[in-house]
C-alpha cells in the first residue's frame, strides 16, 4: 500500500517556525517530483512548493522566501521548513508526489497535517 504520511504540524506563534515532514512508504518516489499544498477552512487547496527528482525547487508567491522545501532520497522523505510564520499560514498542509514538476501535479497524496499560527 502506497502511503505518504505527514508530520510536524502544530500550534505556533506568529514569527515562529515549523518543519513538516512527509515520509513515503509502499514504493519509492525518488524519481518523482514532490510538493506541498495547503488548504485553509472554506478555501481551495493552494500550491505551496515543489521539488523535482533532481532537486530543483519553486514556490508560490506568498511564500516570499520564508519556506524551504528539501528532500532526502535515501529516506524517501520530503521536508518543508517554514519560518516567519503568519496567522494566514494557518491551514492543513498536504504533501504529494507526482510525475509533473512544473506545474506540479500530485498523483499520490498524504492525509494532511494541521498548522495553526496564533497572532
Amino acid at each position: 500500500q502506497v502511503q505518504l504520511v505527514e508530520s510536524g504540524g502544530g500550534l505556533v506563534q506568529a514569527g515562529g517556525s515549523l518543519r513538516l515532514s512527509c515520509a513515503a512508504s509502499g514504493r519509492t518516489f525518488s524519481s518523482y517530483a514532490m510538493g506541498w499544498f495547503r488548504q485553509a477552512p472554506g478555501k481551495e487547496r493552494d500550491f505551496v512548493a515543489a521539488i523535482s527528482w533532481s532537486g530543483r525547487t519553486y514556490y508560490a508567491d506568498f511564500v516570499e522566501g520564508r519556506f524551504t522545501i528539501s528532500r532526502d532520497k535515501a529516506k524517501d522523505t520530503v521536508y518543508l521548513q517554514m519560518n516567519s510564520l503568519k496567522p494566514e499560514d494557518t491551514a492543513v498542509y498536504y504533501c504529494a508526489a507526482g510525475r509533473s514538476y512544473n506545474p506540479f501535479q500530485g498523483s499520490y497524496w498524504g492525509q494532511g497535517t494541521q498548522v495553526t499560527v496564533s497572532s
